[in-house]
């Protein structure tokens, strides 16, 4: 946040336009299914009660903690009911452009949730919007440089 309020101080959102745990929640989500909520939940507690205070526990505040938990492992299991299981299995590749597509889509859903849970402004849920998707493409990037570095082909 020091940074993007150093490139953007005219910016009113405090919503960070990289926000690299929206990668965390799709990657635990894909790799944990439901288990990531309760994987998740401790953490995103924590930085709720940092920001928030005491308010953490206001209605607002606990229904956007819900939906931060649990929104992604929740697209992945409409997915496979759906028939389109995107889940890792040890006899077929993971389809990255498939994880990255149900990042964005709940992306989306989170962002809107979320701002109609705080009553936000359009701005916000678009900062959102963008933080979710930019820090996705990011950490996903990050993290198959990062991988390749360590297999030795970078």
């Amino acid at each position: 946040m020091p940074l993007q309020n150093l490139f953007f101080p005219e910016y009113p959102s405090r919503a960070s336009l990289l926000f690299l745990p929206h990668g965390v929640r799709v990657l635990s989500a894909w790799l944990l299914g439901w288990r990531a909520i309760f994987a998740l939940l401790p953490g995103v507690f924590i930085v709720f009660a940092v920001i928030g205070g005491a308010d953490v526990f206001l209605p607002s505040r606990l229904a956007a903690i819900t939906i931060a938990v649990t929104t992604v492992p929740a697209v992945f299991y409409l997915l496979k009911w759906a028939g389109w299981d995107l889940f890792p299995r040890s006899d077929r590749k993971p389809c990255w452009a498939c994880i990255m597509g149900v990042g964005v889509i709940t992306s989306f859903l989170v962002s809107g949730l979320t701002n109609m849970a705080f009553g936000s402004a359009r701005v916000e849920y678009v900062a959102y919007l963008i933080g979710d998707i930019s820090g996705l493409f990011f950490l996903m990037l990050g993290l198959y440089f990062a991988f390749r570095f360590a297999d030795g082909r970078a």
